[in-house]
């Protein structure tokens, strides 16, 4: 009885295990390609909607085969997409950052002006208080 009880470690080899863990890295590996050639299908504006149709169907029905022809005919624009997809993206934040920092910009400015008037003692503690009180009530 006891002897049925053996360890399982025994009866998969190590070679063996490093031939799945591979195998499941390349599994991984392939999906995360198939993902981002759909995402980049359905990203592309310059692509119209039959050629979306066509790319899914011929991706998804023959994966290997579609993902090769995809990668051979299309793939030096992916990057270029990608990269003018982050441009866009950081250009919208750049002028939402500036948008937005500019409606409240100008408190920051008059209270730096205000600031250095008081360090030269062209205002005193009091009118410096009173002007930084304005400001910030404006």
């Amino acid at each position: 009885m006891k002897d049925s009880m053996v360890t399982l470690a025994v009866d998969y080899p190590l070679l063996n295990m490093f031939w799945t863990m591979l195998m499941i890295f390349c599994w991984v590996l392939w999906f995360m390609l198939l993902f981002r050639i759909i995402g980049d299908i359905f990203r592309d504006d310059e692509l119209g909607g039959w050629g979306k149709a066509g790319w899914t169907v011929f991706v998804i029905l023959l994966p290997f085969l579609g993902v090769f022809v995809y990668l051979i005919a299309r793939g030096r624009g992916m990057g270029e997409r990608e990269l003018k997809r982050v441009r866009q993206n950081e250009e919208e934040f750049r002028s939402y950052v500036r948008e937005t920092a500019g409606t409240g910009g100008g408190h920051a400015e008059e209270l730096a002006r205000l600031a250095e008037l008081k360090d030269r003692g062209a205002i005193t503690e009091d009118e410096f208080a009173q002007a930084k009180a304005k400001v910030l009530a404006s």
